[in-house]
């Protein structure tokens, strides 16, 4: 991330792609369209060797260091969404607008694929939320898909009714909800 000290006059959204993302490809590239800037951290090379804690905290220190006021947007898909999750369970309440994408919330499997993903500290953020012991931020709307075995549209939505987020469940959807599903949103989101 290049250091820039967002203010509420700028056009500037964090984002965190999927895992192996980029900032300038995908939805970067969409959130550029619609006229933001696009800072934050890429899921790939350095910051992905980084131990998961440490990515955390470098998440957390870019927040708090240049996104800690009410006009801050975060974008975070998937496994960024994961980060950023982890991150927030670290900090208080986050003042800013935040969108989650397909937001990875703990460990999946595919059944009917055979197929499974344990991320660092899997229980944590489940583990957090029942307790009572999660700050959730103060204005965030998850989108998962119906059929999305990674998110787990259960979990998400669990999640979501207990910290009193937004959760809207995209009816045949799968991890990737669609570029029509996510244009619309981004649009809506990302007016100024």
């Amino acid at each position: 991330m290049t250091p820039q000290s967002a203010t509420p006059s700028t056009r500037l959204v964090y984002y965190l792609p999927g895992r192996g993302g980029h900032l300038a490809t995908g939805l970067g590239e969409g959130l550029r369209s619609r006229g933001w800037d696009v800072t934050g951290r890429e899921t790939t090379g350095a910051f992905r060797d980084l131990p998961f804690a440490d990515q955390v905290h470098t998440i957390a220190q870019d927040l708090q260091q240049h996104f800690w006021h009410p006009q801050a947007r975060v974008v975070a898909v998937s496994f960024g969404a994961y980060l950023f999750l982890h991150a927030q369970a670290q900090l208080p309440a986050y003042p800013g607008q935040v969108l989650l994408l397909s937001p990875i919330v703990g460990a999946f499997a595919d059944q009917a694929g055979g197929t499974h993903f344990v991320p660092p500290h899997a229980e944590l953020l489940r583990e957090r939320v029942e307790a009572g012991n999660f700050n959730a931020p103060l204005n965030c709307e998850l989108h998962v898909g119906e059929q999305d075995w990674q998110s787990g549209p259960e979990s998400v939505m669990r999640m979501a009714r207990l910290l009193g987020m937004g959760c809207t469940v995209v009816p045949g959807a799968g991890h990737q909800l669609g570029k029509g599903y996510v244009g619309g949103v981004l649009d809506r989101w990302a007016s100024p």
